[in-house]
């Protein structure tokens, strides 16, 4: 029998903003163990939270970027369950009323074309703290430095019927919120966290099948692998004739295996019900309008733009807009006067290829985007060789200096005088009357070594295409 995965996930993305959700403490990251934490963090009694306004305005340029519905009205719920890295015992959190709902993000998994992915739903919610745990003694310690860092959780519809599509959706999600500058998408961190719900069902069933809930996964490669292990997981249990329990399995990445971790909750085992301490949020159409009017250009317009203004292939296109510093990077040195192709070019080979080697992202990058469109106007105007300009972009890249500059002070200018090379090239040619002979003779190899023997004595700094000219006119003549 055929089987076909059902697959949803939910994303916990971690907002940028400084303080926490409910209170004024600190979100930086690697501070000393609970020393970002305060009484309305720990629940201790007779404090009360104080909603953050910039939490809700990120949010809602998450759920408009996303093509979600935004509810005028919102109510905070309390999440009851007991965890020692959870000091009040309950999560503020959204339930059966969140902030925005009904949305979609179009997806592309190469090779296949575009589909629509639903988001059920998008709410806060407040993050818990973290357990420390001792390697070498039976002992677990507390850090409540993340308790009440602000959380956005989008749970999208169980749309995605494989890895590869979920993986896509993951990304697309992740770029989307990480140009709206309202989460970093560091995985590694936990600032951008997913969880999968994955179920097989007969194909062409209507009816879900039982499904399992997925965890522990850190990186867009280990969701693609936990997905397919639990896809040839869930086969296996169906075809021998068993049944899948619903339960939490967590993914080994050491194992490459998914290993079960708890029965799976429902909604009733955290008896939800309206927190208290806060008021129902409230969000006008003024409100609304005016985070609409500061959304960026988002990841897939930005792609089209690419394309049709620069005239840009779509795989140059995709990668210049990998990220939103890349993709300035790129207009910038355009807007200094370099043609699109070529610092197309340069940005995706030369320059990510030395920021790569040494670890480092667009933003720490040693030459400006002046100072690549100055080589590359150089390099258009014949006063630089392809190889010349090489070796001045990695002397720009150690020293951070002007190609002008370098060019200057190692007279690495191109000769493209053609009364200075004729001399030149003639002599040459009157010094290798076998080879000149060959040549007329219809060797066109030949041609090679004349050129060779002009960019020898010109140390590389004669014009190739118009050495190759001379070469052939004297031959000739």
């Amino acid at each position: 029998m055929q089987y076909e995965a059902v697959i949803g996930l939910e994303v916990h993305a971690q907002l940028l903003t400084e303080s926490k959700i409910f209170c004024g403490c600190s979100t930086k990251f690697g501070a000393a163990p609970n020393t970002h934490a305060c009484p309305v963090c720990l629940g201790l009694p007779g404090v009360l939270p104080v909603l953050n306004r910039k939490v809700v305005d990120f949010t809602l340029r998450a759920a408009l970027a996303t093509n979600c519905r935004v509810n005028s009205r919102s109510v905070w719920a309390r999440k009851n369950y007991f965890y020692p890295d959870l000091p009040k015992n309950y999560q503020i959190s959204m339930y059966e009323l969140p902030i925005a709902e009904h949305g979609w993000l179009d997806v592309e998994v190469e090779g296949q074309a575009k589909k629509r992915i639903g988001i059920t739903r998008i709410h806060m919610e407040e993050d818990a703290g973290k357990l420390v745990h001792d390697p070498h003694q039976p002992v677990s310690y507390v850090d409540y430095n993340r308790t009440g860092t602000p959380l956005m959780e989008i749970v999208s519809e169980p749309d995605m019927r494989s890895p590869e599509e979920a993986a896509a959706y993951l990304k697309t999600l992740r770029d989307v919120l990480v140009y709206l500058g309202i989460c970093d998408g560091n995985m590694e961190e936990g600032s951008f966290r997913c969880d999968a719900n994955i179920s097989l069902r007969p194909l062409g069933q209507a009816e879900f099948g039982t499904r399992t809930e997925l965890k522990n996964m850190n990186s867009f490669r280990f969701v693609a692998k936990a997905l397919e292990y639990e896809i040839r997981r869930q086969r296996s249990v169906l075809e021998s004739g068993g049944s899948v329990a619903q339960e939490t399995r967590l993914w080994d990445t050491h194992a490459g295996k998914t290993v079960s971790m708890r029965g799976k909750e429902e909604a009733h085992d955290y008896r939800y019900f309206p927190d208290p301490d806060l008021l129902p949020l409230v969000v006008d159409e003024a409100w609304i309008e005016a985070v609409k009017a500061e959304l960026p250009e988002l990841p897939e317009a930005k792609r089209a733009r690419f394309v049709e203004r620069y005239a840009l292939p779509a795989y140059d296109a995709g990668v210049l807009t990998a990220s939103k510093p890349l993709a300035d990077y790129f207009e910038a040195v355009v807007k200094d006067g370099a043609a699109a192709k070529a610092a197309s070019n340069w940005i995706m080979g030369e320059l990510l290829g030395a920021l790569n080697a040494q670890g480092q992202e667009i933003e720490a990058s040693p030459i400006a985007p002046a100072q690549l469109a100055g080589l590359l106007r150089m390099l258009e105007a014949g006063e630089l060789s392809g190889k010349m300009a090489k070796d001045v972009f990695g002397e720009m890249f150690a020293s951070g200096a002007d190609a002008a500059a370098i060019v200057e002070k190692k007279g690495l200018k191109q000769i493209s005088d053609a009364r200075a090379l004729e001399g030149i090239v003639a002599g040459v040619v009157a010094a290798n009357p076998e080879q000149a002979e060959q040549f007329r003779a219809g060797k066109e190899k030949v041609l090679g070594f004349f050129v060779g023997q002009v960019m020898k004595q010109t140390k590389g700094q004669a014009n190739p295409a118009l050495v190759n000219d001379l070469v052939r006119k004297i031959l000739a003549g």
